[in-house]
């Protein structure tokens, strides 16, 4: 490697401080110059997105760049991703697809290709117009069932069906809130040429999967030149209930002949879908008693909900592989070299049907005397002081973060005991109230 090469200029979609503080600390930083394309909160968690104006303003940005442009990563999910391929194809750059990233995140289409490549780990699936006069006559599963957007992240507007009356109450609040990315998704569809058995499955459509059960855990990786590499394996822990998300915790306890599995699933599945010079992370459901495993879904880019884990563990960010392949470089691939032995991105969540208004959130003193007992423990709180819990977006359907705490350990028992331990640092207090009218 020639180290006087002059940096690489890499542009990061939806740039935020916090992520702007991980890529910093990539272990070859010298090799690089960041320039921020577009803020985070200029692209994610709209409540109207301009899809046009967005790819029109990142466009701006980097033809008035005064030097070469050489790569554009970023770890969001929607719209960055489709801007991220758009982009890249209009710059010459390195980026799967726009085809590649919709077969991984339209979800029904991305069933049918997993069905063809890897037909004894898809669920049984079947999509549904809510706006039908009646959507449940296009139902072809039996109940429970999961119904969720065609486009959505963050499990939102995701719901488990256990009976009639529940897909009834689900429906109504998906019309109500489903356009808000639904119809902006359909401006990213309207620039491929769908096939015949995804054109008419639009993003304000829903699909239904066959309820699974058992441990969810998601292999991140990469494919870069056509060569596929997995760099680590994330449980994603949930509830008692199956609702929500506790923590996602690295690296995987899952045993390593089914990790390989699954890894072995995703290598297949990208290949098929001719998915290359990206990043993934997929999802997976381990059924313990019946050894069945079965695709949950496909995310086409890092998640910057793993990078503190990989850098606690590893002492390497996974923006680390996502700078590299977006410039066609050999990443540094490190293993183990962290402080810690277990990493996780915890919940602290409050469950309710109703809604709430935040009181008190954790002061800056609170923070302090946390971060004096736990150093290596990160907090990002979610809410603010008078805000109703309702006015969160892209929350699950069963609980509202109230904050996120990264936790290091050598266990996962002090783990979790270190998480229970941090959540008595901080104090929130919340009114409830009813919903508003509309129920959001």
């Amino acid at each position: 490697m020639d180290d006087a090469r002059e940096p690489k200029n890499i542009f990061v979609l939806g740039y935020d401080h916090k992520h702007g503080k991980d890529i910093a600390r990539i272990p070859d930083v010298e090799r690089f110059r960041f320039h921020p394309l577009l803020s985070s909160d200029e692209l994610v968690y709209q409540e109207d997105y301009d899809l046009d104006e967005m790819i029109e303003k990142a466009r701006d940005i980097l033809r008035s760049f005064q030097g070469k442009v050489d790569g554009i990563v970023c770890h969001w999910d929607f719209p960055a991703t489709s801007i991220a391929a758009i982009l890249n194809e209009e710059f010459g750059l390195l980026g799967p697809s726009l085809e590649a990233i919709l077969k991984c995140s339209h979800k029904y289409w991305s069933r049918l290709e997993q069905s063809k490549a890897a037909p004894d780990n898809t669920p049984n699936f079947c999509a549904i117009d809510p706006f039908a006069e009646d959507p449940l006559a296009s139902v072809t599963l039996d109940y429970p069932f999961w119904i969720k957007p065609i486009k959505a992240y963050g499990s939102a507007l995701g719901f488990m069906i256990a009976n009639q009356n529940e897909f009834q109450e689900a429906i109504e609040t998906v019309r109500e809130e489903i356009d808000r990315i639904g119809t902006p998704f359909n401006t990213i569809l309207d620039r491929v040429t769908l096939p015949a058995a995804v054109a008419d499955v639009r993003g304000n459509y829903l699909i239904a999967e066959q309820f699974m059960k058992g441990v969810e855990f998601a292999p991140e990786g990469s494919v870069q030149h056509g060569r596929f590499r997995a760099h680590g394996v994330i449980d994603m822990v949930m509830n008692s209930q199956r609702t929500s998300f506790l923590r996602y915790e690295y690296p995987s306890r899952v045993p390593d002949q089914v990790q390989a599995r699954g890894i072995d699933v995703a290598r297949k599945v990208l290949d098929s879908i001719g998915f290359d010079n990206g990043c993934f992370n997929m999802e997976f459901f381990w059924n313990e008693q019946t050894d069945e495993l079965l695709i949950i879904e496909i995310n086409p880019r890092i998640s910057q909900s793993h990078s503190y884990q990989f850098e606690q563990v590893d002492g390497m960010s996974n923006h680390e592989i996502a700078v590299h392949v977006a410039t066609g470089d050999e990443p540094v691939l490190l293993k183990g070299e962290g402080p810690y032995k277990q990493a996780a991105k915890c919940f602290l969540r409050h469950y309710s049907d109703k809604d709430a208004r935040v009181i008190r959130t954790p002061s800056g003193e609170d923070l302090k005397a946390l971060s004096k007992v736990q150093p290596e423990t990160e907090v990002d709180v979610i809410v603010e002081n008078g805000q109703r819990l309702s006015t969160l977006m892209d929350q699950d359907s069963y609980s509202y973060v109230l904050a996120e705490v990264h936790v290091a350990a050598h266990s996962t028992d002090e783990l979790v005991a270190k998480f229970e331990r941090a959540i008595e640092f901080l104090s929130f207090e919340l009114e409830e109230m009813e919903l508003p009218a509309g129920g959001s």
